[in-house]
């Protein structure tokens, strides 16, 4: 059975040498008692709840799987998936980040950013169940109504009761203008809520007392498309008054999907029958309210990629170490034992260190990115407000899109370290390339991430938000331009730069003439952006490490090496994909349909 241990050192040093976050979050109101010892004590604390609670029921729940009653329509989660959210709950860990107004702890989102990398690492079917609730908490939190927020805020604070987003239809996926869920006005002001949602993940299950389903449908009179899209607030039982739970609502599982991977998890296939429903902030400006809660899902799904990527790594290097296989090229290197750990092979340890170097870059730019969150909801500046908000904005696919594709990637090297045994359940590798291949699918696949990336985020304001990134890049490389021991990371980061900005530029000439062409350079564009944020974080990293190299202290030194290593080996990978977007449209179109 896979191991995990939660990598306690670099989170530190992420938070306390590369990011300030201590110094960053005193600034805000709310948190300015915050201190490095207390951001550290939360999180030991929570490593421990996912390395000893949930990461050992990881590989049986995915055996085990869910079961639907069909006659009842529960759902019952594999065996101590319960019993572990109900000593999530008991702990406080679903009120860290939120208000303290509704029970919370207001702790910052970095904290708990970082607490849920580890819980997805240990167990990520099992997470999406709180971590869904986080969405549906946000979402209420920035569009409900003052009684809404009364009754469930709270409830979704304490864990008593979890959330889910109800977006897709059997005929619409990311199209969602194309739903058909009616919403019908009552004269009491509720709703009744008729149709079918599929795809819903911890749609039913049986950890809490009450499920909040958060649906899109449509009002009688609705506009067609996007425009004519409302939210509603759905609960599993109905809500009384007081808080209390009443009868049963017109909601319930009609099937659970049989999935490639997170079998722990209930992905169920809804269905609405004069469901009782209160509408969430105004008329048809349902997209607004969700997309608070999708952007809060697309930075967790990144996270899930970043939690599967560090602990693949971790049991593959524990594996490469111990087995024997062959003997190295240049001669033994345990010559005391009948063959060489595999370590010593230089293909494995390629493999070992692409997952290593995308588990550290990915932590930086989640760091990075939810730090800025922090900014964007709670400074008391609005222009700091605005900016953060749209660098998050800016890095937001980045990180769901970037880092899900490299977890993918990372995953699959870290199985194939494994050989034949990791192809075998047992060993926990396969679980991994199986619940990361879902991350690039789900909360909009990595198309539609690029596609809001280079089309919306960059060409709709002319690239304003990527210069501003881009000229903290810059000043840091000026900073650093005379400092010979950091020329190695410097260059190569200035010349991506600017090849980034002569690259924008062309498609975006390129896009007026047909739009077409941002849909074909999109998907390699994001991921050239991608290695572009990598490797400005690498650099950073790289200094405090070269600073430190001689402290004795070997994290330093491996720090280094890993950064070494992304430059020479995975950045390059940016050579090629501006060579392809660059190709253009024609390659892609030429062929007449009839003849795929």
């Amino acid at each position: 059975m896979p191991q995990y241990t939660p990598p306690m050192r670099d989170m530190q040093f992420v938070m306390h040498e590369l990011l300030n976050v201590v110094d960053e979050l005193k600034m805000l109101p709310g948190h300015e008692d915050i201190d490095a010892d207390m951001i550290n004590a939360v999180l030991e604390e929570g490593g421990k709840f996912a390395a000893e609670v949930i990461a050992p029921i990881n590989l049986s729940g995915d055996a085990e799987g869910c079961t639907l009653d069909k006659a009842t329509h529960e759902v019952t989660t594999p065996k101590g998936f319960k019993e572990a959210y109900k000593q999530y709950v008991e702990g406080g860990w679903a009120a860290l980040s939120c208000d303290a107004e509704y029970g919370g702890q207001g702790l910052p989102y970095t904290v708990n950013q970082f607490f849920y990398e580890m819980l997805n690492s240990a167990n990520q079917a099992w997470t999406m169940y709180p971590g869904l609730s986080h969405g549906a908490y946000e979402a209420l939190h920035a569009h409900g109504t003052p009684e809404q927020k009364a009754i469930y805020l709270p409830k979704l604070t304490s864990g008593e009761w979890t959330g889910t987003m109800c977006l897709t239809e059997p005929h619409c996926g990311t199209d969602l203008g194309l739903l058909r869920t009616k919403a019908e006005p009552q004269a009491d002001g509720t709703y009744k809520i008729t149709g079918a949602k599929i795809f819903i993940s911890a749609g039913e299950h049986d950890m809490a007392d009450n499920i909040v389903h958060l649906v899109l449908a449509r009002l009688p009179d609705a506009p067609q498309g996007s425009k004519g899209i409302s939210l509603f607030i759905v609960p599993k039982f109905n809500v009384n008054a007081d808080g209390s739970l009443g009868s049963r609502n017109g909601i319930f599982c009609a099937g659970l999907e049989h999935k490639m991977g997170i079998h722990g998890n209930a992905t169920a296939q809804i269905v609405l029958e004069g469901a009782n429903g209160t509408l969430v902030g105004q008329p048809n400006k349902g997209l607004a309210a969700m997309f608070v809660m999708m952007n809060a899902a697309r930075l967790g799904v990144g996270n899930q990629s970043l939690g599967l990527t560090e602990v693949a790594y971790q049991n593959a290097v524990a594996y490469a170490k111990d087995r024997l296989q062959m003997r190295a090229l240049s001669g033994p290197k345990a010559p005391d034992k009948p063959a060489d750990p595999i370590i010593v092979h230089p293909d494995v340890r390629k493999m070992l260190l692409t997952a290593r170097a995308f588990a550290e870059g990915g932590r930086m730019l989640q760091g990075y990115t939810v730090l800025q969150l922090d900014k964007a909801l709670k400074s008391d500046d609005e222009d700091e407000r605005k900016e953060a908000d749209a660098e998050v904005a800016l890095l937001t696919p980045i990180i769901k899109a970037f880092i899900t594709d490299n977890g993918w990637l990372a995953t699959s090297h870290c199985m194939q370290v494994f050989g034949g045994h990791g192809f075998i359940h047992e060993w926990g590798m396969e679980q991994y390339v199986r619940d990361a291949r879902i991350n690039m699918i789900y909360e909009g696949t990595n198309t539609i991430q690029s596609l809001d990336l280079l089309g919306r985020k960059v060409l709709g304001n002319n690239g304003a938000t990527l210069k501003k990134f881009g000229k903290k890049i810059a000043a840091f490389i000026e900073e650093e331009g005379t400092n010979e021991a950091m020329q190695e990371f410097v260059n190569p980061l200035a010349d991506l730069g600017d090849k980034v900005n002569k690259l924008t530029q062309e498609l975006g000439m390129k896009a007026f003439g047909n739009p077409d062409e941002v849909g074909a350079a999109a998907v390699d564009y994001l991921r050239v952006v991608g290695h572009m944020t990598f490797a400005y974080f690498f650099a950073q990293a790289a200094k405090i490490a070269l600073a430190k190299k001689d402290s004795g202290d070997p994290f330093y030194t491996a720090k280094l090496a890993t950064a070494r290593f992304y430059f020479a080996k995975l950045l390059p990978e940016t050579a090629s994909l501006i060579r392809t977007c660059r190709a253009g449209l024609a390659p892609l179109m030429e062929m007449e349909e009839a003849l795929f």
